[in-house]
């Protein structure tokens, strides 16, 4: 199976990162229906309204949820932003009754000094590759790199599991 993950700079968030370039969420979508069997893309809370009504994906994903028992409190913000959605497709579902169920959230603190926003800690990435059913067969693309930690915990896991 092809299976993505997509954390692209959120919806009015570009100003960030050091490429400044407002990325197409529509396009994006479009290129993980078609393109991917199974999918993720991490989103913003403000931005989840907007997302879920495009067409495309309307009625055809779930959300997950990243929930930081640790986060950055910024000054004027109540409440906080404690938790981000995480947009998700199986569209080929994997089914053993011998594997484990896994949860549609993760708990997981923020990384700090890691080179760019957002940086996702390894706790959400090993929990990302079990919400979407990865294989060792399979084809799995992290189509924004950033820091590279998504791609490295990627190679952890797969020599972590033990394959059947």
């Amino acid at each position: 199976m092809k299976i993505a993950y997509a954390d692209p700079p959120y919806l009015g968030c570009s100003h960030y990162y050091p490429e400044h370039q407002e990325v197409d969420h529509v396009k994006l979508l479009d290129d993980l229906m078609w393109n991917y069997d199974n999918w993720a893309l991490s989103c913003s809370s403000p931005s989840l309204g907007y997302l879920l009504n495009i067409p495309i994906v309307r009625d055809l994903v779930r959300v997950g949820a990243w929930v930081k028992p640790f986060c950055s409190f910024k000054p004027n913000v109540n409440p906080a932003y404690a938790w981000e959605p995480v947009i998700f497709r199986i569209k080929q579902q994997r089914k053993c009754r011998t594997d484990a169920t896994i949860r549609d959230f993760v708990s997981a603190n923020i990384t700090l000094r890691k080179g760019l926003v957002g940086a996702k800690p390894p706790a959400f990435c090993f929990w990302l590759f079990d919400l979407l059913q990865i294989m060792p067969d399979d084809e799995f693309t992290d189509l924004y790199p950033g820091t590279g930690i998504v791609t490295e915990c990627y190679q952890e896991w797969l020599k972590s599991k033990t394959w059947i």
